[in-house]
């Protein structure tokens, strides 16, 4: 089957307005993209931001009538004429596949890799961790993980317990069992994460290892390792929960940090943590430090 889709630039119109006139339209989908490159890294919930140059990307069947779709959306949005758009053909395509046609296997450190399924992983012996994109964060291409998943190749975790929170796709908890941790807490508060993490860990043969749960069900614990790759708002929030539920000597390591924002995440954990190191990546830091 194949589409038609029609990419229209937003300009000073209200979002919300154009895709309800899209899909009465007769839009089958409507997507919001940067067609800049302004990254929002931090969202707030209560006031969503949109970028300065969005673009609307309206899918419809390949039968439409795009010149009538055309007059709808004037008289809909009482325009004279549209903003810049075009409309060009979509042939159908498995977008699984076209999407990990750009997810090749990665190493991190020495011995880590994260291995698509439809690759042979290139070194038998290293510890390779068979992880597909998914709907949760977390599939070792984004600086913050890769951070992470660096500083757990060079770490010894033999027989610890783990607290992986955030854990999204749970390629930081997997890592950790992989890598002989004895038991790891994953939390997350997004239902879909603690899906994907059960699956990854299944496919990875560690389902025995990993304690899956919600914030509200994370049990009170004196953890030797806690792993947070989320961002540094909440980060800074969790701050008293993260000393509260590591042992005295327990290894810290937090990411999804910008490097403006060092010096808030210092401030938050210096009174309970010692060590606080920090390794860059691109734009994002991680920093590390041992309970005090």
């Amino acid at each position: 089957m194949n589409w038609l889709e029609l990419k229209l630039a937003l300009g000073g119109l209200d979002a919300e307005r154009v895709e309800d006139a899209l899909l009465e339209a007769g839009a089958l989908s409507v997507t919001l993209e940067d067609a800049g490159d302004e990254p929002i890294y931090e969202p707030d919930a209560d006031k969503p931001s949109l970028w300065s140059d969005t673009r609307l990307t309206a899918l419809f069947a390949a039968d439409a009538d795009m010149g009538s779709v055309t007059m709808q959306l004037l008289t809909m949005l009482d325009l004279k004429a549209l903003p810049p758009h075009r409309v060009e053909p979509l042939e159908d395509r498995d977008w699984a596949r076209e999407w990990l046609k750009d997810f090749k296997p990665m190493r991190f450190g020495r011995r880590l890799w994260i291995c698509p399924t439809a690759y042979i992983p290139p070194d038998p012996s290293a510890i390779n961790l068979i992880l597909d994109p998914g709907l949760a964060f977390g599939t070792g291409t984004h600086a913050t993980t890769a951070l992470c998943l660096e500083w757990l190749d060079g770490a010894d975790i033999k027989d610890q317990l783990v607290v992986d929170y955030g854990c999204g796709s749970g390629i930081l908890a997997i890592g950790a069992a992989r890598l002989g941790a004895r038991d790891i807490w994953c939390v997350d508060n997004d239902p879909q994460a603690l899906i994907a993490t059960r699956d990854n860990g299944s496919r990875n043969g560690v389902t025995d290892t990993l304690h899956i749960c919600l914030p509200p069900q994370f049990p009170k614990m004196q953890a030797d390792l806690l792993l947070a790759n989320i961002l540094a708002g909440p980060l800074v929030s969790l701050a008293p929960l993260f000393a509260a539920h590591l042992r005295p000597g327990g290894r810290l390591v937090l990411s999804g940090i910008l490097k403006s924002q060092e010096a808030d995440i210092h401030g938050a954990y210096e009174a309970d943590f010692a060590e606080l190191e920090t390794a860059v990546k691109d734009d994002w830091i991680r920093i590390t430090g041992i309970r005090r």
